[in-house]
């Protein structure tokens, strides 16, 4: 057996089973690596490192990952299911790790606790967040089977308060072992740089950064229904009938519905201040966080909303839909407004007040650095090498 006891955080064996390794993940967990250095990540499909991070994390690819869309929505997530291989049970059992934090309650998570007796492991459980699409709450079998995880797994952690509030009142987590704390959060390396050849809006438009009509409002995101562009297009709609025409709205990502809503921007002559901009590179966002002065996340449902704690680092004030787990991160009146999903007339209320007096953005703008310093990645890492402490019963060092 063995001794537990003796073995501080930095000698521990960590293993983390992530689906898609995607940039997201990166920060937290390489200031992980950095207070457990034997931490390696396994994923079904790894994009590669994001800019400030490379070769941080050690990082194995294990089979590959398929998504299997059981019942479509365009609205909401959709019941998928994601195959991921069975050989991540011979790497672990190779590895030895000492806990295992898995993220959700796909295949890899259940193969980690099937497997905990023989390789000796301890599960955590990484819940990003709750939202309908994912919850399945009236799903009797679901339910069931991840109360049965939960009830195997050593302890869960998750980023908001609703998710911590779904864990430990809808699959029965125990809850001094359901932990809260945004581990999912990002680093200003990524998104700090600017691209100061990039002097054109769109090449589209042919329109300068520095001929933007104030404020600029920025969304970053997938143009599909569940991100709620509509809703923000309906917003811009509604403030130019009530005859508000001095604010830019930047609308930076693709998708299925793009075509729809140009025609939409088109049929309520938006183009003045709507600019559709594209896909942008990863290491380019910054530049467009740069420019602007409202942060817009419009969705439906998002189980988090990394992109929000993006601006708020970047020192934006933040327009948040209470569709996104980050929504409980913005103080009304403060850093920003939060609005109903789909209610165009409350996120125009919203954009009005900051068009009527944007002299109150720069106090919002530090709000949201401020909120923010208590959400590092140093932080996150910390958090986490505790956790894996705590289910050791190790000391943390």
């Amino acid at each position: 057996m063995r001794q537990q006891k003796s073995i501080s955080t930095h000698d521990l064996k960590i293993a983390w089973l992530l689906p898609t390794a995607w940039f997201y993940w990166q920060p937290s967990l390489s200031e992980l690596a950095k207070l457990c250095p034997n931490t390696k990540v396994f994923a079904g499909l790894f994009p590669g490192f994001a800019k400030g991070f490379e070769n941080a994390l050690d990082v194995e690819v294990v089979g590959k990952r398929k998504v299997v869309a059981v019942t479509k929505s365009s609205t909401s997530y959709g019941d998928n299911f994601t195959y991921l291989s069975p050989k991540i049970v011979p790497r672990l059992l190779r590895y030895k790790p000492d806990v295992v934090f898995s993220s959700s309650f796909g295949i890899w998570t259940i193969l980690a606790l099937l497997f905990k007796p023989i390789g000796g492991w301890k599960v955590v459980i990484a819940y990003e967040g709750s939202s309908p699409g994912v919850d399945y709450r009236n799903s009797p079998l679901r339910l069931w089977l991840r109360r049965m995880m939960v009830w195997a797994a050593d302890a869960c952690i998750t980023n908001s308060n609703a998710g911590q509030k779904y864990l430990i009142e809808s699959l029965a987590s125990p809850q001094e072992l359901t932990l809260v704390q945004p581990y999912e959060v990002p680093d200003a390396r990524s998104l700090a740089a600017t691209n100061e050849s990039l002097e054109l809006v769109s090449p589209e438009s042919q329109l300068k950064f520095s001929e933007l009509k104030r404020p600029v409002f920025l969304f970053v995101g997938s143009i599909v229904p569940r991100k709620g562009v509509r809703c923000l297009l309906e917003a811009c709609r509604l403030l130019k009938e009530a005859g508000f025409h001095s604010f830019s709205v930047l609308l930076v990502g693709d998708g299925t519905q793009q075509s729809e809503l140009r025609d939409f921007t088109q049929k309520h002559q938006l183009e003045d201040c709507v600019t559709w901009v594209g896909r942008v590179n990863y290491d380019d966002v910054g530049t467009y966080f740069h420019h602007a002065d409202v942060f817009v996340l419009p969705t439906l449902e998002d189980t988090w909303g990394m992109v929000v704690l993006e601006a708020m680092l970047m020192g934006k004030v933040v327009l948040c839909s209470t569709g996104a787990g980050t929504a409980e991160l913005i103080v009304d009146g403060e850093n920003g407004y939060r609005f109903s999903p789909n209610q165009p007339q409350e996120l125009a209320a919203a954009m009005q007040r900051l068009i009527e007096d944007p002299s109150q953005i720069p106090a919002m703008s530090q709000r949201s650095k401020d909120i923010m310093a208590a959400y590092s990645p140093e932080k996150a890492g910390l958090f986490l090498s505790q956790v894996a402490a705590s289910v050791l019963g190790v000391e943390s060092t």
